[in-house]
């Protein structure tokens, strides 16, 4: 039961990736394409936990919190570069 929730969840966060995807490349917006590469690395996350639950490996969830660190530290600089120009003051 459990590895067919598995199953299912990778196919439908490969969809959601695959939409995130489109997202990024047509976005009407500078904003609209930092959202989707947010959500694309909030997927990513999900499918190294998906990955750490099926294999019962822990070094999946220790890859998954770097990645959410480095994608939260990401998301706020470029939306700082937006608003003033600059990362750093």
């Amino acid at each position: 039961m459990l590895n067919s929730a598995i199953e299912i969840a990778f196919v439908l966060i490969g969809a959601a990736q695959a939409l995130n995807f489109y997202r990024l490349l047509r976005g009407p917006d500078l904003t609209d394409r930092i959202l989707a590469l947010d959500t694309l690395g909030i997927n990513a996350i999900a499918l190294l936990v998906l990955f750490g639950i099926r294999s019962a490996s822990t070094a999946y969830f220790e890859a998954a919190l770097l990645l959410a660190l480095l994608g939260f530290v990401g998301t706020v600089a470029l939306c700082k570069f937006l608003l003033r120009g600059d990362i750093i003051e």
